[in-house]
């Protein structure tokens, strides 16, 4: 089969230009790559970049204080960098019952002491609705005090599940899913999803959520704060022990001179035992891409499945166009991974039910720059951040976020482009339902040449001819019926 097309420049069509990693078994450490990954789950919560590498600094010092054995601080390494696997999973049910952005939702909610019922009440007054009427307002807050504590129980119980599954997947330790489905149980028994206490709670899982807590503290009130905080929830969200182990570190202690460091991503991997350092193969490093997709996809009901199903359809276009193995590989990637910067952008306008304004379209095209800024962090994805993040980019310099021209832009970027456009407009969205494929191939036709690729739009539709095609909204509606009935 032909390299690709004669009318790509050989620039375009390199190996090198494209992206794409050379035909080369390697092994990749698996702390650096997902110590640089947890930057999008940090987004997704509404915390300041690199929250989960300083909660991983402080958790892997108090394991060491503790004298932790081996086997159980690199289960903690991992379960302190993922402990989020699972928050976009319940950020459009949050979105919905608080009529508000779930980022600023989640991110405040971490400072509060919610199972005091007074903190809880104040909490919601503050954040339901916020731009609603007064009526609006109080009709949402007495629907969430109707469900009382079941309520929050369940939205805790999705994220904490999903998470633990995701890793699970990714080849994680059943040590490190435990620790991230008991993450939000407290030591008084007051936590969720079951309400554990005390001993019955994983002890990586009480590490992970004093280190959370008191991250969040420091980030934003300082040490001292943070200290006062640990002490005040001691015995109730935090195990006493672990707790008088922080406040007797003393002022020149390295942990918080290490939480002042710009680049907390790089630093942490100093922390992964030496003689458990975790290296991945290909086969690895194609898990935790996997992984992070399903993070993405979780993020809307009107994405289910996206990401998977645009690196179904960009690989197969690649085979048409003469791709390698190796490059079918790369080009899979950054199909899984090219939505990674939704993450960033909040559920009242991803799930929408009319067009986005002005301002809301800002957001929403952020969200190429987020990719592109998380995957440049990642080692062994570096060499594809530029065309992953590319793939709203138009041969007519109009598209975004870099606007770059058709002399710029790799064969890799105009395919994921097109791979991208078709699932999407094949899948129902908020304001729309999903168009036949025979209307949106016409649509790729109009714009091919002006704005996409030819020859990548001549790989679709010869891929679709050979491939079955199954449209996502039978899924999509199945999911979305699942979020009403969990709403109801």
């Amino acid at each position: 089969m032909a390299r690709a097309p004669a009318s790509l420049t050989p620039e375009l069509t390199s190996p090198i230009a494209v992206g794409f990693s050379p035909d080369v078994e390697r092994k990749v450490k698996m702390s650096g790559l997902v110590a640089a990954l947890s930057y999008a789950l940090d987004i997704t919560e509404g915390q300041p970049a690199g929250h989960a590498a300083r909660t991983c600094l402080i958790g892997m010092r108090l394991a060491e204080l503790l004298g932790l054995p081996v086997a159980d601080r690199s289960d903690l390494f991992y379960a302190l960098l993922l402990k989020d696997l699972g928050c976009s999973s319940n950020a459009s049910k949050m979105c919905y019952l608080f009529g508000a952005d779930d980022r600023t939702v989640k991110r405040d909610l971490k400072s509060v002491d919610w199972p005091k019922m007074s903190e809880s009440f104040k909490f919601l007054t503050k954040q339901v609705s916020p731009e609603g009427s007064p009526v609006q307002r109080a009709l949402k807050i007495a629907a969430m005090l109707l469900k009382g504590p079941k309520g929050a129980q369940q939205l805790v119980e999705t994220r904490c599940e999903r998470g633990a599954e995701i890793a699970r997947g990714m080849g994680f330790s059943d040590g490190v899913a435990l620790a991230i489905t008991h993450l939000d149980e407290h030591w008084d028994g007051q936590g969720h999803p079951e309400g554990r206490q005390g001993l019955e709670i994983s002890p990586l899982a009480r590490i992970a959520g004093l280190a959370q807590t008191f991250e969040v503290f420091h980030a934003q009130l300082g040490r001292d704060a943070a200290l006062a905080m640990a002490a005040t929830r001691s015995g109730g969200w935090f195990e006493p022990a672990l707790v008088e182990l922080l406040a007797a570190l003393p002022a020149d202690d390295r942990l918080w001179a290490d939480l002042r460091s710009g680049e907390p991503d790089q630093l942490v991997t100093q922390y992964e035992p030496d003689d458990r350092v975790m290296m991945i193969d290909e086969l690895g490093v194609d898990r935790v891409a996997e992984g992070f997709a399903q993070v993405v996809d979780a993020k809307s009901p009107w994405t289910f499945r996206h990401s998977d199903e645009v690196a179904r359809i960009a690989v197969g276009m690649g085979e048409r166009l003469g791709f390698t193995p190796a490059e079918q590989r790369a080009i899979r990637r950054m199909a899984l991974l090219h939505d990674l910067g939704k993450l960033g952008v909040s559920n009242a306008v991803l799930d929408k039910p009319g067009r986005p304004t002005d301002d809301e379209f800002a957001q929403l095209k952020r969200h190429p720059r987020y990719t592109h800024d998380i995957l440049v962090r990642a080692g062994c994805f570096q060499d594809l951040a530029d065309v992953a993040a590319a793939h709203h980019e138009k041969l007519d310099g109009r598209g975004y976020h870099r606007g770059i021209p058709a002399a710029e832009l790799p064969i890799g970027a105009r395919l994921l482009c097109v791979a991208d456009m078709y699932e999407a407009m094949t899948a129902s969205r908020p304001y729309r339902e999903g168009m036949p494929q025979e209307k949106v191939l016409g649509i790729l036709d109009s714009e091919a040449g002006t704005q996409i690729c030819p020859e990548s739009v001549a790989s679709l539709k010869l891929w679709l001819s050979h491939a079955e095609f199954e449209s996502r909204v039978n899924d999509q509606m199945q999911a979305l019926d699942r979020l009403m009935d969990e709403l109801t």
